[in-house]
Parts: structure tokens; C-alpha cells; sequence
């Protein structure tokens, strides 16, 4: 029979040993539960993004109306407001989804990457770097997607300051809220074209 005290040596020895796996198991949990929520975050915040070009749409034509329907010109101030809101919070998550992409391509990746046992034979998140793989078509595509944004979020705005100044009323109070607002419109173009990341290691 064994003594139960070597057997309490031996739990206790086998314990120390598997030490080192255990805290890998853990780290490599841990990580892969980070991915995944990241990956969640990415998810809902490319969802949302999407969704803000329809909404600087619905925006536009709803302004329009309403101007329309008042006979007001200067009601169109309001456009270039919605365009400034909808358009940086657009531009924000679109960033955020791409600092996700870079933060899982170049620190969570490696990180897990070290942890996992041969892992040379093994290709950490391999879709995140596969579709940024060379591409001819690539630089296209995000010119094309910076000229949607830019005509979504800044073209309608400038469209309706230049409807104000050409047919609205020029009362000195409409014309510096236009021309404040003109300045904000400027202020939108340049950080959408800031952050729409044209060159060879841009977007996600």
C-alpha cells in the first residue's frame, strides 16, 4: 500500500512539474479569449460603420424635405452638421476596426504564437494577413471607397452651403454660421483623406 504521504509528495511533485504548461494553458486562453472579443468589437464596429453611410442618406433627403416642404433655404445649415457628426463617427470606428486588425496581426498574434508548441508549423490568424496578401487592385479599391465616403459625408453638406449662398437668405447671422460651417466641411475632407490610409500598407 502506499504511504499517503508519498502520495501527497508525488501530487505535489507532478503539480510542480505541470507548473509551466499550466501557465501556458492559461496565457493561451487568455489570449484567445482577448482575440475573440476583439474580433466581436470588429465585428459589431464594421456593422455600425456601414450602417452610418445609409444613415448620412436618410439625413440628407429628410433635411431636403423638410426644407422643401418649410420653403426655408437656411434649414439646409442643418446638413453640414449631420455630415460632420455621421462622417467622423464613421471615420472613427473605421480606424478603430483597423487598429484591431494591426493590434491581432502584430502583438496578439506573435504573442500566441510563441506560446503554442511547434509553432513554426502553425500560421497564427492566417486570414488576417491572407487578404491583405499583394494585390493590384487593392490601392483602387480604397481610392474608390474615400471618394463614397467623401461624397457621402462632405459632397451633400458643400452642396448645401453653395444652395445658401446662391438663392438663400444673406442675412449677416446665416452667412457666418455658412461660413463656419464651410470651415468644418474643409476640417472633415482632410481627416477622412487623413485616415483613408491609401498607401501600400493601408487599411485593414
Amino acid at each position: 500500500m502506499t504511504h499517503p504521504v508519498n502520495s501527497a509528495v508525488a501530487a505535489t511533485e507532478r503539480s510542480v512539474e505541470r507548473a509551466p504548461e499550466l501557465a501556458t494553458e492559461l496565457a493561451v486562453a487568455v489570449l484567445l479569449s482577448e482575440y475573440e472579443t476583439l474580433k466581436a468589437e470588429q465585428r459589431s464596429r464594421i456593422g455600425f460603420r456601414d450602417n452610418l453611410l445609409y444613415a448620412m442618406l436618410t439625413a440628407a433627403a429628410a433635411i431636403a424635405a423638410v426644407t422643401a416642404t418649410a420653403q426655408r433655404l437656411e434649414l439646409l445649415l442643418v446638413l453640414p452638421l449631420a455630415g460632420l457628426v455621421l462622417g467622423w463617427t464613421h471615420t472613427h470606428n473605421d480606424h478603430m476596426i483597423t487598429s484591431i486588425g494591426v493590434y491581432v496581426r502584430e502583438r496578439l498574434g506573435p504573442r500566441l504564437y510563441g506560446l503554442v508548441d511547434d509553432a513554426t508549423d502553425i500560421d497564427m490568424f492566417e486570414w488576417e494577413t491572407e487578404h491583405r496578401s499583394p494585390d493590384r487592385r487593392r490601392a483602387s479599391r480604397r481610392r474608390l471607397q474615400l471618394a463614397v465616403n467623401l461624397a457621402a459625408f462632405c459632397l451633400p453638406p458643400l452642396a448645401a452651403l453653395v444652395l445658401v449662398w446662391a438663392l438663400g437668405p444673406h442675412t449677416p447671422a446665416v452667412l457666418a454660421v455658412s461660413f463656419a460651417e464651410l470651415a468644418v466641411v474643409a476640417m472633415l475632407t482632410a481627416q477622412i483623406t487623413r485616415y483613408a490610409e491609401l498607401g501600400a500598407g493601408g487599411g485593414r
